[in-house]
């Protein structure tokens, strides 16, 4: 356990008042179709409420919608389609609590109104379905990004994996995925590079013309993990004036976490990620989170970090880290690390909006 002084963890959390505090990916989506599960009441298990968002002075998270795949025709779209629905439900049904954000400026309108802002986003290209009038869909919906593959090969783009390294399918992205990156360019949707393999990665370095965005990866050279960037990777998207947004799992940060039953994991979620259950007897120290900002900090700079955590969609976090009202401790050790407010600024919000904002600035009209 890492020693957080008092009078550091309260400059952190006035920091955290003063700045628009973005998590680019949390999986809480899947929790809205919950019975029982309300966004507005604080829960024993999962990682996110609106209560806990409060308690981590937390202004703003993009909401994933996933669905399990590979999918049959069709399911992709329509689980996409009830998640979204889900996600502006509940926006309708607590108007005074949470606003649905689709920009930046949304985003920031949302803060001045002490509201807080989702951000609808779909994770995996295989729920389009390979169709582009989908993703227009999901674009007009309201979704910011899309993550172009999850856990295996879509048939236009190759995934890194997750427990288990993938055979190439495509040798990166198919011509009908360069056209699935172009489009997303021309309609104002982020291109999200987390869980792409490396020669999907280049591909899509080598044809964006908008800033490119790593939802939710950290940093291959603290920890090894086949979902983690390259420092020469993180350098390409820093110099496309993109954005790094770490991510909080402990299986892919600490190269020292054990492998776990998928069978265990699976039943975890399916449970609700129930409170006080450890799948591992290993503790990731809250440290190792930090030496991968820290890491990323120093090699790509300020400008260029950003947190995406991964909540309710992992097994496993860092040592106080357990939840979203814990972030307040991350923020307080990168300032003993000697960061300073205004560069803290930018990793806890500032960076993702930027991102958006020239997304949105790079979109055309087609003719």
């Amino acid at each position: 356990m890492m020693k957080i002084s008092e009078s550091r963890l309260d400059q952190a959390r006035e920091l955290h008042r003063r700045a628009i505090v973005i998590d680019t990916h949390v999986d809480t989506t899947q929790r809205l179709a919950d019975d029982g599960w309300d966004f507005t009441s604080r829960h024993d298990g999962g990682h996110v409420d609106l209560p806990r968002m409060k308690e981590g002075l937390m202004d703003a998270m993009f909401f994933a919608v996933y669905a399990a795949g590979p999918v049959v025709k069709g399911e992709g779209i329509r689980a996409a389609r009830e998640q979204i629905k889900n996600i502006q439900a509940m926006a309708t049904k607590y108007p005074d609590d949470v606003v649905v954000a689709i920009t930046a400026d949304d985003v920031r309108q949302a803060k001045a109104d002490g509201k807080i802002a989702v951000i609808i986003a779909i994770e995996g290209g295989y729920l389009i379905e390979d169709s582009l009038d989908i993703l227009n869909e999901y674009r007009a919906a309201g979704a910011a990004y899309m993550t172009l593959t999850h856990s295996f090969h879509t048939t236009w783009a190759d995934s890194a994996g997750v427990h288990t390294d993938l055979e190439p399918r495509h040798n990166g992205l198919t011509n009908f995925g360069r056209e699935v990156v172009a489009e997303m360019n021309r309609i104002g949707m982020m291109v999200d590079i987390s869980h792409v393999s490396d020669k999907t990665f280049w591909d899509v370095l080598d044809i964006t013309n908008a800033p490119p965005i790593a939802t939710h990866s950290s940093c291959r050279a603290v920890s090894p993990h086949r979902r983690n960037l390259t420092d020469e990777m993180m350098k390409a998207i820093a110099d496309r004036d993109g954005v790094v947004q770490i991510n909080f799992a402990a299986g892919f940060i600490d190269p020292d976490y054990p492998p776990i039953d998928p069978a265990k994991v699976k039943a975890f979620f399916e449970q609700g990620c129930p409170a006080g259950v450890q799948l591992s007897d290993h503790v990731t120290p809250l440290s190792i989170l930090v030496d991968h900002f820290d890491h990323a900090l120093k090699f790509i700079g300020a400008d260029h970090v950003g947190i995406g955590t991964d909540f309710d969609g992992i097994p496993a976090l860092p040592d106080d880290m357990h939840d979203c009202s814990y972030l307040p401790n991350l923020t307080a050790l990168l300032l003993d690390k000697g960061y300073s407010e205004d560069e803290l600024e930018k990793v806890l919000g500032n960076n993702a909006l930027r991102v958006m904002d020239a997304c949105q600035s790079a979109a055309t009209i087609r003719d």
